[in-house]
């Protein structure tokens, strides 16, 4: 099993950092892991197509978890792929289909791509066939404990504190091979998420809010700081721990280095905070 940072930042716009994306590869699938904005060019950077994508399962559905989620299926789709099977909370067959439905926000440029006939002309050139289907990803909502199967893997998952009740928001533990993956998504710390990461291989832990930041107790409670993620970390004997979600103020180079050393501190071993395009083997 094989992880590959696609997105280690958050919803600020920011060059070193994309937004939410983690790629996991097991057997033949290719598993993505939230599609925040710029996830597909960090996919292509990564010498991966869109079209190699086999499943998108989303933690939650705030626009930094899944921006370019349109833009993955679309250009999939414009490769000739097969169709994705995407999973997450509602409402994201909605979503879906006010992108790609008839009466969809992408209607227009559809319609364009597989009426006209000179379009039709350069789709019959690159070795597609007429008519030419719609985008039709596969998509199927999910509630927390809900689990996912797949060829040789699993993936359960549970509900954490977060953006409730505005949203669903979930974290995930994948099984496959012998090892196990544990993505909190965006996570506050709860006993769910800690029964789920227990002896993870690797564990992928949100990080928004370093020790000197000023944090109301709302805010606290749905933020852990590194040293506290170290902490969940050795609790639930986790054999890696990486942090990711970094804000623009948190790579501030001293910052940086003090987050790396507490939370590595409280895990009792070497943390690593992500950086896009990063691999881990699990």
């Amino acid at each position: 099993m094989k992880l590959t940072i696609l997105g280690s930042g958050s919803p600020e716009a920011y060059a070193r950092r994309a937004s939410s994306g983690y790629l996991i590869e097991v057997g033949a699938d290719r598993i993505l892991f939230d599609c925040g904005g710029g996830v597909v060019d960090n996919l292509l950077r990564s010498g991966r197509l869109p079209s190699d994508i086999t499943h998108i399962v989303f933690s939650h559905l705030h626009s930094d978890h899944m921006m370019d989620y349109a833009r993955l299926v679309h250009a999939a789709w414009d490769e000739g792929g097969a169709a994705i099977k995407v999973f997450g909370p509602s409402p994201i067959a909605q979503i879906t289909k006010g992108y790609f439905g008839r009466d969809g926000v992408l209607a227009h440029d559809l319609i364009a791509r597989t009426e006209l006939p000179h379009s039709q002309e350069v789709w019959v050139q690159r070795g597609g066939t007429l008519p030419r289907p719609w985008p039709a990803p596969i998509v199927q909502e999910i509630t927390p404990g809900d689990t996912i199967e797949g060829t040789g893997w699993h993936i359960r998952s549970c509900t954490v504190p977060h953006a409730q009740p505005a949203l669903d928001c979930m974290g995930f533990a994948l099984d496959a091979e012998g090892k196990r993956f544990v993505y909190s998504g965006d996570a506050g710390l709860c006993e769910d998420l800690e029964n789920l990461a227990e002896d993870a291989d690797l564990l992928l832990h949100w990080c928004y809010r370093l020790e000197d930041s000023d944090a109301s107790n709302t805010m606290a409670a749905v933020t852990p700081t590194p040293t506290e993620i170290g902490k969940l970390a050795q609790r639930v004997g986790a054999k890696a721990l990486v942090i990711t979600h970094f804000r623009k103020y948190m790579d501030e180079p001293t910052r940086l280095e003090k987050a790396q050393q507490n939370a590595s501190l409280a895990f009792g071993a070497q943390a690593t905070i992500a950086e896009d395009l990063m691999t881990f083997d699990i």
